[in-house]
């Protein structure tokens, strides 16, 4: 039988904790729209935004929270995110979904996320957006 220091110290943090929490993660997301809204190279992703990008930054952070293994914010306010059907109305091809990495990268490096921890999420991300896809291109 193991004691409570070994499952203490067996404890991989996650995601959310490596990221920083809550604080961290709303950061992250701020500056991501931030950037969004700034950035000529990030127009096409903007223009499948409506103007006040409000409502994208709560939903975002919510979702994030939880994907990163932090609370499941989204889900407890709209159930199961259903990624896929919720960006069916929106024309993504590859073009969409590089410049959503583009800009999340930037984000994470703006906010100091260490490289290691901006690699493995950009990987996971990249895997998410990928699947979002729903136009040649």
């Amino acid at each position: 039988m193991s004691d409570l220091n070994d499952e203490v110290s067996a404890h991989e943090p996650t995601a959310f904790e490596l990221v920083g929490g809550e604080a961290r993660v709303r950061e992250l997301i701020d500056r991501f729209y931030d950037l969004m809204d700034l950035e000529a190279d990030f127009a096409g992703i903007r223009a499948l935004h409506p103007a006040s990008l409000d409502g994208s930054r709560d939903k975002l952070f919510w979702f994030l929270c939880g994907w990163l293994g932090g609370p499941d914010h989204y889900i407890s306010r709209f159930g199961h995110p259903r990624l896929r059907a919720r960006h069916l109305p929106f024309a993504i091809a590859s073009s969409e979904r590089d410049q959503w990495l583009r800009c999340m990268a930037w984000a994470m490096e703006d906010i100091g996320l260490a490289e290691p921890l901006r690699e493995r999420l950009l990987g996971s991300f990249f895997e998410t957006a990928d699947w979002m896809r729903n136009r040649n291109g």
